[in-house]
């Protein structure tokens, strides 16, 4: 069967609210910037923003174009319901506060690199830098692809020119409006992102026939004996234990590992707050991630029902057919900016993240008497030219933008989230183990992805392709070697004599809260070698064949 157009009948309308929505941004950004007056406040708002907001800009940065697209495209793709990754997800939320979120913002720091650098030293951090900004590149690819594909959309443009514009736009009001103006704008992007993607869902479950409107992840059940019959394997468990053990370090460990959403502890005005941003965190992920899943199975239901021919290069764009199918010109002309704004208020944070991590973790730690002035130069130059880099990446895109996006994911949880979960509560953590972790987990990881050595994969399919299956393998490689070389080289009097032995172990206790110090706190030897040896299982278990 050929597959059918899709584009849009009246772009006019779409130019007009993607517009007004730019012109509303660079205003936020403009007007934020004013509050800025050091790089420290321009970095972390001052550490002022509020629980609400920052709650929004957390939800907003955390789901973005995937959320929004590239998701329902993979239910699209696969034809199964992808519940469970988002179980992944949410338990990542309350994790990233109870784990490390707290801890670390009593320590003040602007980066997860920053708490990383005074635990476990300059080179370690160095080498952490680099992995955290090559996750941020990754993940604010697959944003800009699908920044690039509804301009393509809307516009009638080609992908390359969509992408340049686009991507000229973002890194330029985020480079005006700094931390200020990227958790204003994320919580207005939130805002926007959440009522144009659920209002109008609730007309196209309606029209596929859904009895109930007002909240339609509640009515979707209306529709599936109609979907067993046109699927008949949709709810089924199609995969093995070890693909659905892998999205535990793939996403729930991945999410922890994530910079941008670090950086949104560090902005809160007090612990209060960050506990409260958490908490709507939560709430308005869990409104937005259902819908999101209800999208996915409309899309499907439209396919197997309606006879439509969809291409797999439009499954990225399900939403918006939907849209255009179901509901009035206008309407589908503001869900495109909500898809804007969702790519959008992601690209920001993880900008932010990459600026902060060149310019506090790095240069200012080489040149640490640098003027303010420079340092917000230099911060100017770190944004602009992370955009950049995910713009000549993203001009030969894979093929669902969420495949950047969850590969950045992965390495998340095999480099920076282990670092930093040890790191907070296990004291005989050190620079060595911390330094052999990250480069032989990270480049292990790299090294059995299928896009570098295709003969070494450990699965193949999606799970290699998403990074599931070296996740599976080089998170629990990360926890065993950092536990086993930090027990051994804490035996050996010359290397141990070389770092700030006790240094490290009074900041675990600082970053607690303890006004005392307490040896036994926090310095189990037993700990280690059961996360050691639970570790090594989970490794030999990912490396033996079958399971997925």
């Amino acid at each position: 069967m050929e597959h059918e157009q899709w584009a849009l009948e009246n772009p006019v309308l779409g130019m007009i609210f993607v517009g007004a929505s730019f012109v509303v941004f660079y205003l936020i950004g403009w007007y934020s910037q004013r509050m800025a007056k050091s790089s420290t406040d321009y970095w972390t708002a001052g550490r002022s923003i509020g629980s609400i907001t920052n709650g929004l800009g957390m939800a907003s940065s955390y789901m973005s174009l995937a959320t929004f697209m590239g998701v329902t495209a993979l239910i699209l793709n696969l034809k199964v319901p992808f519940v469970y990754m988002w179980i992944q997800f949410a338990l990542s939320i309350p994790l990233i506060t109870l784990w490390y979120g707290t801890p670390l913002r009593r320590m003040g720091a602007f980066t997860p690199a920053h708490f990383v650098r005074e635990r476990y030293g300059l080179r370690t951090s160095y080498i952490t830098v680099f992995f955290m900004i090559l996750i941020m590149v990754m993940y604010a690819l697959g944003q800009m692809i699908g920044v690039a594909k509804v301009f393509e959309m809307l516009f009638g443009i080609n992908y390359t020119l969509a992408l340049i514009c686009g991507g000229a736009l973002i890194v330029g009001y985020v480079t005006i409006g700094g931390m200020y103006g990227t958790s204003y704008n994320a919580a207005f992007q939130m805002i926007l992102m959440g009522v144009a993607f659920i209002v109008p869902l609730a007309a196209i479950m309606k029209a596929l026939g859904s009895s109930g409107w007002w909240f339609p992840p509640l009515f979707y059940s209306d529709m599936v004996p109609t979907m067993l019959e046109a699927v008949p394997d949709f709810f089924d468990m199609k995969y093995g234990i070890k693909w659905y053990a892998s999205l535990i370090p793939c996403f729930t460990l991945g999410a922890m590992g994530l910079p941008h959403l670090g950086m949104r502890v560090y902005t809160s005005s007090n612990l209060k707050s960050a506990r409260g941003a958490m908490v709507w965190f939560t709430f308005f992920c869990g409104i937005v991630f259902s819908s999101t899943y209800t999208m996915g199975f409309s899309g499907v239901f439209f396919q197997a029902t309606s006879g439509a021919s969809i291409a797999p290069t439009d499954f990225d764009k399900i939403t918006l057919i939907l849209n255009s199918v179901f509901n009035p010109p206008w309407v589908l002309a503001f869900v495109i900016a909500g898809a804007i704004a969702a790519g959008l208020s992601t690209i920001s944070a993880n900008l932010m993240a990459i600026g902060a991590m060149i310019a506090q973790d790095i240069i200012a730690t080489i040149k640490p008497n640098l003027s303010d002035k420079t340092m917000k130069i230099i911060g100017y130059l770190a944004i602009s030219g992370g955009g950049a880099a995910s713009i000549l990446i993203a001009l030969n895109p894979p093929n669902f933008l969420v495949v950047s996006i969850l590969w950045a994911f992965g390495l998340a949880g095999v480099t920076v989230a282990p670092l930093v979960m040890l790191g907070v509560w296990w004291k005989p953590a050190n620079r060595y183990g911390a330094t052999t972790a990250v480069l032989g987990a990270g480049l292990t990881y790299i090294a059995v992805s299928p896009y570098v050595f295709p003969n070494i994969v450990i699965a193949g399919g999606l799970p290699a392709k998403v990074g599931m299956s070296g996740a599976l393998l080089c998170v629990p490689l990360c926890f065993f070697l950092l536990t086993t070389v930090s027990m051994i080289t804490e035996r050996m009097p010359g290397l141990m004599a070389k770092i700030p032995h006790e240094q490290d172990k009074m900041l675990v206790e600082k970053i607690h809260g303890w006004n005392d110090y307490s040896e036994e706190r926090y310095n189990s030897t037993a700990a280690g070698v059961i996360v050691a040896v639970v570790s090594l299982l989970f490794c030999i278990w990912a490396i033996l064949p079958g399971g997925w």
